[in-house]
């Protein structure tokens, strides 16, 4: 029997995620920027988590609204350090060099372990890995990139897939880069997406209830 699909600003993600067990979609939205009164949407994304390890690690904030939690960026950072794992599905609306992209995340990133006084030498060499896969890429529409971050030893598997290629995956490390890497998608007011934050707090309210 097949899945339906849930549709993100039309773009189709799968409501779960088999790796080592089964990750719900969780929180949804896109990146997009306003261009002369103009909705310019760039990338459609879905957060998977297990709905338990939520409720096992983010027990604080229990009975907390929707809109309490989307602007509290401790529970945003409560849930980017959590040792659970979790999957960030990020699929291309506006096709775009993989170039660009690598750059917006390397300036985001580097700037957060400036800012905390953690980059170092094998960080930048870690960022540069990462920049480095994205660099000869293409991202045509609905092309997909996948974040697997691991529950404990601080990894992540980035997988790139396009239309006519195999998937291609890099495994990052340092575990300073990796947990800068989920709060570019998961920290609260900082975060690249704001309508992924909203949605994501909303339906982790509801768990947490």
């Amino acid at each position: 029997m097949g899945t339906e699909m849930v549709m993100v600003h039309e773009v189709p993600f799968p409501p779960q995620i088999i790796t080592s067990k089964p990750l719900s979609l969780l929180g949804q939205g896109i990146t997009d920027i306003e261009i002369h009164f103009l909705q310019v949407k760039f990338t459609a994304i879905g957060v998977y988590l297990d709905p338990s390890d939520v409720k096992t690690h983010l027990v604080n904030w229990k009975g907390k609204t929707g809109k309490d939690l989307a602007d509290d960026d401790d529970f945003f950072d409560a849930l980017a350090s959590a040792e659970m794992e979790k999957v960030i599905r990020v699929v291309v609306i506006k096709e775009i060099k993989g170039a660009q992209y690598g750059v917006q995340l390397e300036n985001s990133v580097r700037d957060r372990l400036a800012a905390e006084d953690k980059y170092e030498e094998e960080e930048e060499t870690e960022l540069e890995k990462v920049v480095g896969f994205f660099q000869s890429k293409y991202f045509k529409a609905n092309s997909i990139i996948t974040y697997h971050f691991s529950a404990k030893d601080g990894i992540c598997e980035i997988g790139f897939e396009t239309e006519g290629k195999e998937e291609e995956k890099l495994k990052v490390k340092n575990a300073n880069v990796v947990g800068m890497m989920q709060r570019w998608y998961l920290s609260g007011s900082r975060g690249v997406s704001p309508s992924t934050i909203v949605s994501l707090a909303d339906e982790l309210s509801t768990l947490l209830t």
